[in-house]
């Protein structure tokens, strides 16, 4: 697990000098452009599971971020939101035997990720989604498909804060009910500032109303690569977030369904052409597929 653990850090640290040397990452309005064609399967589901009922309703909701540039982006002239996770999303609609343009996209905000699964606003939340114990407790998650960590963006004239060690006494911005500011608080001692979207906390950063924004290290490198005159990612990524795919507690048989459609896109070099199309477009590298977690 160390050795593992230390390979991920080398990767990350590699794609953040890639990213950050790129100033045109952010703009993924054609992301999903150059994503692979992947074929629509009509299988046949046992009669009753959620699979089933999926591929007789020929649609599915599918919630993602519309905020984060190169994982899942949506402007006001956007028809459909673009980035890796919606391409997973193609990826697992197919294997219903759902055509992407059969797809309803959903924005889910981080807080409100667990709640659209519980009550059914959506079927699935693919939107760097990371698993946890304590959400497992209450949605299903699937997975991971992706591996990255948590990092940290500063105004690009900051030279007081280089890594989490910095931020004691801090005001650190994230998006409510995420992962990140718990960390930042509890382990570094920053001060939190919540809010519903990453796009704000940027914003709040650019005015200097906070020190820094935390989050993944993928989703940060995007707002660097829009504004690079202005922000940058600083430090080695200081967790390990494991994007997974929710979906509702009350169908378990999703979690089979949901791995083995990763292990076909592992092999079959979907998932791959799915990074490259997106967060690749950076310079990062896709990488070794994750290990998935074994559905209980």
């Amino acid at each position: 697990m160390k050795a593992r653990r230390t390979r991920f850090v080398a990767v990350v640290a590699a794609g953040l000098l890639a990213l950050s040397a790129c100033g045109d990452a952010g703009n993924d309005s054609d992301d999903g452009a150059d994503g692979p064609d992947v074929e629509v399967e009509k299988q046949d589901f046992e009669a009753g599971t959620r699979m089933a009922e999926l591929q007789k309703a020929g649609k599915v909701k599918i919630g993602v971020k519309y905020d984060q540039p190169g994982v899942g982006f949506k402007s006001a002239t956007d028809d459909d939101p673009s980035g890796f996770d919606p391409e997973i999303g193609e990826i697992l609609a197919a294997k219903l035997g759902i055509d992407d343009d059969d797809i309803e996209w959903v924005e889910s905000v981080s807080a409100n990720r667990e709640p659209f699964l519980q009550n059914g606003t959506v079927d699935f939340v693919i939107a760097s989604y990371s698993i946890t114990d304590d959400r497992r407790k209450v949605v299903g998650q699937a997975g991971p498909y992706y591996v990255t960590g948590q990092s940290l963006l500063v105004a690009k004239d900051d030279d007081s804060i280089s890594g989490p060690e910095d931020l004691k006494g801090k005001k650190v911005c994230s998006v409510t009910g995420s992962t990140s500011i718990k960390t930042v608080e509890e382990e570094f001692g920053a001060t939190p500032a919540g809010f519903d979207t990453y796009s704000e906390c940027v914003q709040q950063l650019k005015n200097g109303s906070v020190d820094a924004v935390t989050t993944d290290a993928a989703i940060l490198l995007g707002y660097a690569a829009e504004d690079p005159d202005k922000l940058k990612v600083v430090g080695e990524p200081f967790s390990e977030e494991r994007y997974g795919i929710g979906y509702g507690k009350d169908y378990p048989e999703l979690c089979e369904f949901v791995n083995e459609t990763l292990t076909s896109a592992f092999e079959d070099g979907t998932w791959k052409e799915a990074f490259d199309a997106t967060l690749g477009k950076g310079g990062a590298e896709a990488g070794d597929p994750p290990a998935l977690d074994e559905c209980a």
